[in-house]
């Protein structure tokens, strides 16, 4: 299968489109589908946005917009090098307790910090509140009402046979301990132009997603200029003067960013795949198809 390169939707129409049909992992863009799921349960009344959770110090919103004061295993060398060497995941309680992930960082709502522990969390919330697995729980809150049809969850290493990987083999998904989605590049830049659109949320729940905090100024290497985070969204101003929202992820050996346009007309998505480790490169590479200009291939 031949890595595709840039996906652009325009009115809700794609118009460009490179490999179609190739399954790419989406890595920490799952994390705005699971938002997105977790937003639907507040808009039909089974889950609250502000109020505290039973058994945590923190609210829905400061967990989706990694405010919770929670740390994150991406800082354990051991959690690296267990992927390197092919190792199954470690139970999500050894991982809890490997990361200390009970000492908050910061109290709740004082600080922000890059979480996917808090996804964790956020997955079991919906777990709970729909009485099923996750990957079932997207498909009925998120995927079908979205018309996106051939993105599943993946759950063991098999499921991964099918999908762009790079150079990394027999990678366990479960080391994504918040879930890990793949599904065609076309089905990321649907499924976010859709919910930027208005397809699935009411105004103010697509408007509290869209809240940014800010989280620092240019990042080197990237054309972030002034970045922030919503509630399951990349969100700031980049090199070139356009806003967007969206997201990026990075796993061993492939990125994928997915990003709409906030600051002009017409309603522009893109979504750009790397088998590489450079998140800048993949960036780049959406604005430039967001901002209408041809990126270059790279293989």
């Amino acid at each position: 299968m031949k890595a595709p390169g840039e996906i652009v939707v325009e009115d809700g129409v794609v118009t460009t489109s490179a490999e179609p049909t190739a399954n790419v992992p989406w890595w920490s863009f799952t994390k705005t589908v699971i938002a997105a799921a977790a937003l639907v349960l507040v808009r039909n009344g089974r889950l609250t946005l502000d109020t505290r959770l039973p058994g945590r110090p923190c609210t829905l919103r400061q967990l989706l917009q990694h405010r919770a004061g929670l740390t994150d295993y991406g800082r354990l060398a051991t959690y690296h090098e267990a992927v390197a060497r092919r190792e199954d995941a470690w139970s999500t309680s050894e991982l809890l307790e490997r990361a200390d992930a009970e000492t908050l960082v910061y109290p709740p709502g004082k600080g922000w910090l890059y979480s996917n522990i808090g996804y964790l969390f956020v997955r079991r919330l919906i777990e709970e509140t729909m009485g099923e697995e996750l990957g079932s729980a997207i498909a009925r809150l998120v995927l079908r009402p979205l018309a996106i049809e051939r993105t599943r969850l993946a759950r063991r290493r098999e499921d991964l046979a099918d999908v762009l990987m790079g150079q990394t083999r027999d990678y366990d998904p479960r080391w994504v301990y918040h879930g890990l989605l793949v599904g065609p590049l076309q089905e990321a830049a649907l499924l976010l132009d859709r919910l930027m659109t208005g397809h699935l949320l009411p105004a103010d729940l697509l408007a509290a997603m869209l809240r940014a905090h800010p989280v620092g100024g240019p990042v080197a290497g990237r054309p972030w200029i002034s970045p922030g985070y919503g509630l399951g969204l990349m969100i700031g101003d980049v090199t070139g003067g356009s806003a967007i929202a969206g997201h990026t992820g990075g796993g061993p050996g492939t990125v994928v960013a997915v990003y709409h346009l906030l600051s002009s007309k017409p309603a522009r998505t893109a979504a750009a795949f790397s088998p590489s480790d450079d998140q800048g490169l993949v960036e780049d590479r959406c604005v430039l198809s967001l901002e209408g200009t041809p990126a270059k291939k790279d293989g």
